[in-house]
């Protein structure tokens, strides 16, 4: 074989081994493009959330109305006003309990006049009684006749003490008649704010039938103290406890965490829907940042179980099972056996399995995803 048909068969052999590896190398797998995060120190907190929305309820809220039937006669306050604690808020006619009350004070000032007229008669026979006893001493007047002046005194003294009680009942029928008024007055119970007013000067309002909720003549809200009623499912009530600190969120505010603390835990369990019994929660809010909350909006509340302020996290949604994850490490996708800790929805603890700086792969269920598989961060 001659030298150029050698070069020419040696040319087309590096050719065909050219084009394989080319081949070979178009067609390989393409890697797979993950998100990733880097696995850092942080705050991870162990906490429980409610089963289904929470509310935005005031420490305070009075929905009053009168305890007796009649028409308003007046109405001193409007929505939206603020009024003291005591406040006068709706009056009923009353007109004929004023003039009952007229009738018992002048009563009661004519009993105190009885009263007094009989006790100075009393005293006068006390004196008389006295003066026929020394009397007698001399000899002047009988004893019979002393006798009879000293009965005298004690039946004018009984009838002193029988005008003071008297007078007393009398003081006691102004008390009735005050009371009876004080019947047709809504007085606010706190300070706070007129949220609504069901009536208008002149209609005539009733009390809610036993079992029939009406709307209430005036609502009373003080808004000052907020707090939230939320379920908690059955299983993670037996660790929730007063005093414990919680987060709340409100869809009204988005991206913002409140601090709060449980201030009760209902003593048993609400079962209105058989396969979801909760318990009822309530967690006051402590700095509301100037936002301000309505009672009635929805809100949920994260309450902290236990905390580590400083820990390696990562995103709990890159757990599988609660014991694996991926690392992106030289290219590849390596499925890593890890001891977890304190988690919540947001991040969980790993106290072994990985180090500070790996990257942790996120999505978890990319098609194609496996153990040594290539991969890409996004």
């Amino acid at each position: 074989m001659t030298k150029p048909k050698a070069r020419l068969l040696i040319v087309v052999a590096l050719a065909a081994l050219s084009a394989v590896a080319l081949v070979l190398w178009l067609g390989r797998a393409k890697p797979i493009v993950v998100d990733t995060v880097e696995a850092a120190l942080g705050p991870v907190s162990e906490t429980v959330t409610n089963t289904r929305a929470g509310t935005v309820k005031a420490c305070d809220r009075a929905r009053m109305a009168p305890p007796s039937a009649g028409q308003i006669a007046r109405l001193p306050v409007k929505k939206g006003d603020r009024v003291a604690k005591g406040q006068i808020l709706l009056e009923l006619w009353n007109e004929d309990l004023q003039a009952n009350l007229t009738l018992a004070t002048r009563d009661a000032r004519a009993a105190v006049a009885r009263r007094e007229q009989a006790c100075i008669d009393a005293a006068t026979a006390r004196k008389e009684s006295a003066r026929q006893a020394k009397l007698v001493q001399d000899r002047l007047v009988s004893v019979e006749q002393a006798e009879r002046a000293a009965g005298q005194a004690d039946s004018a003294a009984a009838a002193c003490r029988a005008a003071g009680e008297q007078a007393r009942v009398a003081d006691a029928r102004i008390d009735a008649a005050n009371a009876a008024i004080e019947r047709t007055r809504l007085r606010a119970p706190f300070a706070g704010t007129v949220a609504e007013i069901n009536g208008e000067i002149g209609e005539f309002i009733t009390p809610s039938p036993v079992g029939i909720p009406t709307p209430p003549a005036v609502d009373l809200v003080d808004a000052r103290c907020i707090y939230i009623s939320a379920p908690i499912d059955e299983v993670d009530a037996p660790r929730v406890k007063e005093g414990m600190r919680a987060r709340v969120t409100l869809d009204a505010f988005k991206n913002r965490h409140f601090a709060a603390h449980v201030r009760r835990v209902a003593p048993y369990v609400l079962d209105l829907e058989k396969q979801a019994r909760t318990v009822e929660v309530e967690a006051e809010v402590d700095e509301r940042e100037g936002a301000a909350m309505l009672p009635g909006y929805s809100a949920d509340v994260e309450i902290i179980i236990a905390e580590q302020p400083n820990v390696l996290r990562i995103p709990t949604r890159a757990l599988i099972d609660g014991k694996k994850l991926y690392v992106l490490e030289s290219g590849r996708a390596r499925l890593r056996p890890v001891v977890a800790g304190l988690g919540n929805w947001e991040y969980t603890e790993i106290r072994s399995g990985i180090k500070q700086g790996d990257r942790v792969v996120l999505t978890v269920d990319r098609e194609g995803l496996a153990d040594g598989v290539r991969a890409v961060s996004r």
